[in-house]
């Protein structure tokens, strides 16, 4: 009789998010960096995409039906410690994950993606208004690039120095927490985690290496899988954003244009 002690159960996190046909962004990025990062990850498909090395060829939402059923089934037979938003395309999808997500006891992390690391747009115009007002309210941390912080407040940051403005006009659509990437800037990445009242500064060398593609779904994933395993916001995030940083520097070239960050870079 075989009598070894039942392993235990590892934190549950769901992704509600796109299909990247490339595996480099979308729920396969998600479910990778939930995998490597030791928590068992589950996912609400929202959007297929024919998407690869060079750009986004095709998108098609799936039903906001579809979409609730999936959610509801994950949710409440198997039930989770966190939840991270990627791509939702449009108001009525925008709006069905809000809903879902302000009856649900866990945190929630929302990548506010708007468009894709190529440039095509991901997010209807017309949803940006839902963004604000229904998505963000329920985020423990939303964590825009500052791109998307252009699409949502009109801010634009030219220098680390507009960090700060970016953050308050994000904090201002009700997050607990915002985590504005600066990535884009020149210089080092650095990162301004913040409240309102704590700030958190994130330093890291920018790396000389172009195959990037799916940074945004990673760290988001990795802060829930932080806070899912009882970290706090601090916390999460700087071990999110250590993880990030090996994945950047390990990313590697796929097909003829921007290769994907490698997930698996701890244990290569």
């Amino acid at each position: 009789m075989d009598i070894r002690p039942l392993p235990s159960r590892p934190p549950r996190v769901l992704t509600v998010a796109g299909s990247d046909s490339g595996g480099g962004a979308g729920i396969q990025a998600d479910l990778k960096t939930m995998l490597a990062l030791g928590v068992h990850g589950m996912s609400v498909l929202t959007a297929v995409t024919a998407q690869n090395s060079l750009g986004v060829q095709g998108a098609w939402e799936l039903p906001v039906e579809a979409v609730r059923a999936q959610y509801r089934s994950v949710v409440d037979d198997i039930g989770v410690q966190a939840v991270k938003t990627g791509m939702l395309a449009s108001a009525p999808l925008v709006e069905t994950v809000a809903e879902l997500l302000a009856g649900t006891q866990a945190p929630v992390v929302v990548d506010p993606v708007g468009v894709s690391k190529h440039g095509d747009p991901l997010l209807a115009a017309s949803a940006l208004d839902s963004v604000r007002t229904k998505l963000l309210p329920t985020a423990t941390v939303a964590t825009p690039n500052l791109d998307e912080v252009a699409q949502l407040t009109g801010v634009v940051v030219e220098d680390e120095s507009g960090l700060r403005r970016a953050a308050d006009a994000i904090l201002g659509f009700g997050p607990r927490w915002v985590l504005i990437k600066g990535g884009h800037l020149a210089g080092d990445a650095v990162d301004l985690l913040t409240d309102g009242a704590q700030e958190h500064w994130l330093r890291a060398p920018r790396l000389d290496n172009r195959h990037t593609h799916g940074t945004g779904c990673t760290l988001a994933s990795a802060v829930a899988s932080g806070l899912a395993k009882g970290m706090e916001v601090p916390e999460a995030v700087r071990a999110a954003k250590e993880y990030v940083t090996g994945a950047i520097a390990a990313g590697f070239a796929l097909g003829g244009g921007i290769g994907p960050v490698d997930h698996a870079w701890r244990s290569r």
